[in-house]
C-alpha cells in the first residue's frame, strides 16, 4: 500500500522537548515529514506537520497519543493530499500596525480579499505594553487582481490608528 499523507496538529503549553519527542516517535514508526510550521504563541506551542505514513489515521493518532498525554498536548490528525512543492510563491507582503483592538484581522483581511488577495501566510503579534498594546500583522499572498487593486483598497480604507504598508515581492526561481 502506498504511503498516505496526514496533517498532524499539536497544541499545548510550551515546554522543552515537544518537537524532539513528537519527531522521535514518528521517525521510529517509519513516518516521513513534509512541510511544517511550528511556533510558540503566547506561552503555547503549536505544530502543523505534514506526515507521510502507510497506516490509517487512527494508527498515527495512536503513535502520538502517549507523548501527547505525557506532555499535556492536544493532537488532531487529518488525511490530506500531500502536494509537496505545489504551492505558489507570494508576490506581495503587507505589514499592518496599530493600536490593538478587536476586529483588526477581520477588517484588514476582508478588505484585502475583496481586492483579490489570496493569503498564503499570516503572522501576528502584540507588542507595546499592557496599557498601550500594539497589534502587528504580516501577510504574504498573491494579488490575483494586481497589486494596484490592493493598493487602492488599502488607501481607500484608512482606518484611524491602523497603518498598512504594501510591498511587492520579486521572486527569483532557478
Amino acid at each position: 500500500m502506498a504511503n498516505k499523507w496526514y496533517m498532524l496538529t499539536v497544541v499545548g503549553k510550551d515546554k522543552p522537548g515537544i518537537v524532539a519527542s513528537i519527531s522521535e516517535a514518528l521517525f521510529a514508526a517509519g513516518c516521513n515529514f513534509g512541510e511544517a510550521s511550528m511556533s510558540r504563541l503566547g506561552g503555547n506551542f503549536t505544530i502543523m506537520l505534514m506526515v507521510q505514513y502507510e497506516g490509517a489515521t487512527q494508527d498515527l493518532e495512536d503513535i502520538v497519543a502517549p507523548i501527547a498525554n505525557q506532555l499535556s498536548l492536544r493532537c488532531h490528525v487529518d488525511a490530506i493530499e500531500g502536494q509537496l512543492h505545489a504551492h505558489r510563491e507570494p508576490d506581495v507582503r503587507i505589514s499592518v500596525y496599530g493600536a490593538d483592538r478587536t476586529g483588526i484581522v477581520a477588517h484588514i483581511t476582508s478588505t484585502l480579499a475583496k481586492a483579490g488577495l489570496d493569503i498564503y501566510d499570516l503572522e501576528s503579534d502584540v507588542g507595546g505594553s499592557d496599557t498601550k498594546p500594539v497589534y502587528i500583522m504580516y501577510i504574504e499572498g498573491h494579488a490575483m487582481n494586481g497589486v494596484d487593486a490592493l493598493r487602492q483598497a488599502l488607501s481607500a480604507d484608512e482606518t484611524p490608528g491602523i497603518e498598512t504598508h504594501l510591498e511587492e515581492i520579486d521572486t527569483i526561481i532557478g
